[in-house]
């Protein structure tokens, strides 16, 4: 449906995600992935979800020049946000640790910004979702690391494996979101785009 709509355009995925890369594909889509290395860090001064915005945007910098009119690059960013501050990937199996005791019986909310760019303009979308976690014991969250490695992963954690099936007590907003893209917002913003002409 979207694919023919879509089918003048040529998608760019800019992100090496498996997770991401399968939303684009389970949502029927032709779409194509470029990578650049690009440092992701941000200026103190921005909070919540104008970090991931910032760098959803970072991202397709390097793209810009490469663009063609047909093109539409979609480069995204997920960060947790608990405490007023912004929690990325772990940087070893302590800081995952420390991250998760964090995150603990409490309620954090997960950011996810999409950017989308073509030659001539650029688009920021982000989704909110508010995630509780029930307590964990420390052999809980020691486990997890062991066996899920979530180095990769903002928060420590993927919300689809064993730490979410077994530890999210209450979820606000789209899961999908959680798992590092709101699928909906991309579909409907993606509709739209597909409207106006090349």
């Amino acid at each position: 449906m979207l694919k023919e709509k879509l089918k003048n355009y040529n998608i760019i995925l800019a992100s090496g995600s498996p997770r991401r890369q399968q939303f684009f594909k389970d949502l029927g889509l032709d779409f194509e992935i470029r990578l650049k290395p690009v440092k992701e860090e941000y200026p103190n001064r921005l909070t919540h979800f104008e970090i991931s915005d910032y760098l959803a945007q970072l991202k397709a910098i390097p793209f810009k020049d490469e663009l063609q009119p047909n093109d539409i690059l979609i480069t995204s960013d997920t960060i947790v946000w608990h405490n007023n501050k912004a929690l990325g990937k772990p940087t070893d199996a302590t800081d995952a640790f420390q991250i998760l005791k964090s995150l603990s019986n409490a309620t954090h909310e997960v950011i996810t910004s999409v950017c989308f760019t073509s030659k001539t303009t650029s688009k920021t979308l982000y989704s909110v979702t508010k995630v509780s976690f029930k307590e964990f014991t420390d052999e809980e969250i020691l486990y997890y690391i062991k066996t899920a490695k979530p180095f990769d992963k903002a928060g420590a954690y993927g919300i689809q494996e064993w730490i979410g099936q077994v530890g999210v007590t209450k979820l606000e907003g789209s899961y999908f979101n959680v798992m590092g893209l709101p699928t909906h917002l991309v579909y409907q913003t993606l509709n739209k785009l597909a409207e106006q002409p090349v």
